[in-house]
């Protein structure tokens, strides 16, 4: 009979080849924003984060969600890109000419088309189409901001709320730059059409002409999206999205002193990851990446693969030790069927964590003979004991 032993809930993999130092990461850059989150959009990994959970209000990054909703309503067949809204009082009030805020001067009691109205949200910013297209769509802007609000709970947005369609300050806007970054690169990916309009260099409304708000269009950096926000308690903040080489980058920022400082702040960001970072393969497809414990199974344990090949980007110099960490709750209990999330890899550079990749089960390990059970039993409660 031979003898098993259950591990702990963390398993941890040294893999065992020359890879970039952490330093590069966070070390050597030094990002002068508050806030920071720049994640490598094919691989998932996180090259540069600075307190990208803290509660921020969100201000205009608002309009990639009233976006979001809008293009999930077209996209289902609920309203069409010629349906029309009606421009209300307190539109024009809120987020016309009247507001002196961003606008793209919708005359009051005009009729405005949704396709329309979603291009001055996106390429003007305007408060005004965010407002038309919350009172047309739910009745009120209010309802609009709850139906924001339940899809970025529905899209694991879990610190983000709306108070209101615009992002003007209002009690009850929150979010995260992690949040925003989590909701720019769900655009990009699902809605690729619509994520076009982004990239729109201008938009005539009303008979005025009015150049795209993103500053970083024209930097011949690869940017073709998304929006800028201002908010006296976090400052100046952005989240763009940029593609260079075939590399698609997610940049989301806050916590800057003015225009000049975010447009020269993600400038120098975007440049440092396009020319700091290349591609590893860390497993390929099949690989065995480690083992589960199992309790109970004709097995001790099980082994686990991700999906496909385990790609991570890292600084392109200074060689240095990756570290992989198998993260799963011990023991897992048979029967245990193939291909069953069971656990994530987590890659990481000096405690950095670069990736999380989902791990399933290659195998089917069933229930174990009375021996097994009881002597997994036995291990089980002397490892608690102790």
């Amino acid at each position: 009979m031979p003898p098993r032993l259950a591990v702990p809930a963390t398993f941890i993999l040294c893999l065992l080849t020359a890879f970039p130092a952490a330093a590069a990461v966070i070390g050597d850059f030094q990002p002068k924003a508050g806030n920071v989150l720049l994640i490598e959009a094919s691989t998932g990994t996180v090259l540069l984060s600075k307190d990208e959970d803290a509660i921020i209000p969100p201000a205009s990054l608002t309009k990639m969600m009233v976006a979001d909703v809008v293009f999930e309503a077209l996209k289902s067949g609920e309203i069409t890109p010629d349906t029309t809204y009606k421009v209300s009082e307190h539109a024009w009030r809120t987020g016309g000419a009247p507001s002196h805020t961003a606008t793209m001067f919708a005359a009051l009691k005009s009729e405005i088309r949704v396709e329309d109205l979603i291009k001055g949200v996106i390429v003007q910013m305007a408060n005004d189409g965010c407002i038309i297209l919350a009172e047309g769509m739910d009745g009120s802007e209010a309802k609009f901001a709850a139906r924001m609000t339940a899809r970025a709970k529905e899209l694991g947005l879990a610190h983000t709320a709306f108070a209101n369609a615009t992002g003007l300050p209002a009690p009850g806007n929150k979010t995260t730059i992690a949040d925003m970054v989590k909701l720019a690169r769900h655009l990009q990916e699902t809605y690729p059409d619509f994520y076009q309009i982004y990239a729109q260099p201008d938009f005539e409304w009303n008979k005025i002409f009015q150049r795209n708000k993103n500053p970083l269009l024209s930097h011949g950096l690869g940017v073709d999206g998304l929006v800028t926000g201002y908010a006296e308690e976090a400052g100046y903040g952005l989240v763009v999205s940029a593609l260079h080489d075939g590399n698609r980058f997610f940049l989301g920022l806050s916590g800057l002193d003015n225009e000049a400082d975010r447009r020269d702040e993600a400038d120098r960001i975007l440049r440092w990851a396009e020319g700091s970072f290349e591609r590893r393969r860390v497993f390929q497809a099949g690989d065995v990446v480690g083992q589960a414990s199992v309790y109970g199974g004709a097995s001790g344990d099980v082994d686990l693969a991700a999906d496909g090949p385990v790609d991570v980007f890292v600084p392109a110099n200074d060689p240095a030790l990756l570290d992989a960490r198998i993260v799963y709750h011990w023991p897992l209990k048979a029967p245990v069927a193939r291909d069953a999330a069971v656990g994530r890899l987590q890659i990481s550079l000096n405690d950095h964590v670069l990736r999380e990749v989902p791990l399933k089960t290659i195998e089917t390990v069933p229930r174990g003979k009375l021996w097994q059970r009881s002597l997994d039993a036995l291990v089980e409660g002397l490892f608690f004991w102790l």
